[in-house]
């Protein structure tokens, strides 16, 4: 599978500079160093080795947290693109980083370095060929689409702007294919191709919805066949979208 995609700019929702919990300081960060007690070694698990990972990455002036600078920067010394790189995002997924948008937390990792048994860079690495999203079962891919939109959100914000939706949709459902590719393009393309202000900004229910919405409804010859927009529950955007592809159908201009 080819985990690298061109839309480098929006894999986040800002750059590592945008970060408020950024300082642009260099070299090693040992905040913390007494820490390592309350992750006492056991079981042939080092998390001194797992703790000093963490805070190598950590956020200058605060060394509970590692913002995208921090994840950045591991995310090169495991030769992953973190802009681009869909996999970073499995990764977070899988390590747990739910608490706050755009970071992860020293508990969230110690524990997620404990679940998928890791303690050193050598061995994080070995774990990369394992991220691929091909090895996601659907109830676990699910789960991990609706982490990308949280993890994507910034500070307090509910939702996440078009252009990156449109940026995640393809990153998340095209390679290996979640949905039909024609069903992915054409709702990108309302999206991009919408005026419509309120879907400037889409909200968690509808990037849900969607993926649902495309699992029921795989082809156009079933949406058109099958969607009774008087009997639906899907959100106004499914409605507006299903019209999309009605005049489409009938050779209206894009």
């Amino acid at each position: 599978n080819n985990n690298n995609n061109n839309n480098t700019t929006t894999m986040w929702n800002s750059s590592p500079a945008a970060s408020p919990n950024n300082n642009n300081g260099g070299g090693a960060r040992r905040k913390g160093k007494g820490r390592a007690s309350a992750f006492a070694s056991s079981g042939g698990f080092d998390e001194e080795g797992a703790l000093k990972m963490f805070e190598d990455m950590c956020d200058e002036d605060d060394c509970t947290v590692a913002g995208m600078e921090g994840i950045s920067k591991l995310c090169t010394l495991l030769s992953l693109d973190p802009y681009s790189d869909i996999r970073v995002l499995v990764l977070l997924w899988k390590l747990g980083a739910s608490k706050k948008p755009a970071e992860i937390q020293r508990e969230e990792w110690m524990a997620g370095c404990h679940r998928l048994n890791f303690d050193s860079l050598e061995k994080l690495r070995g774990l990369v060929p394992s991220l691929d999203m091909g090895f996601l079962d659907m109830e676990e891919f699910k789960d991990f689409y609706k982490f990308c939109f949280q993890f994507n959100r910034q500070g307090t914000h509910k939702t996440l702007d078009k252009d990156l939706v449109v940026a995640l949709l393809k990153m998340t459902l095209a390679d290996p294919p979640r949905i039909p590719t024609p069903r992915l393009t054409s709702f990108c393309d309302f999206l991009e191709q919408s005026t419509d202000e309120s879907y400037a900004k889409i909200t968690l229910d509808q990037w849900r919805s969607f993926l649902d919405f495309s699992l029921e409804f795989g082809s156009d010859e079933e949406l058109l066949s099958g969607y009774d927009e008087g009997e639906s529950a899907w959100p106004v955007l499914i409605d507006e979208y299903v019209e999309f592809v009605e005049k489409m159908s009938k050779g209206g201009k894009k």
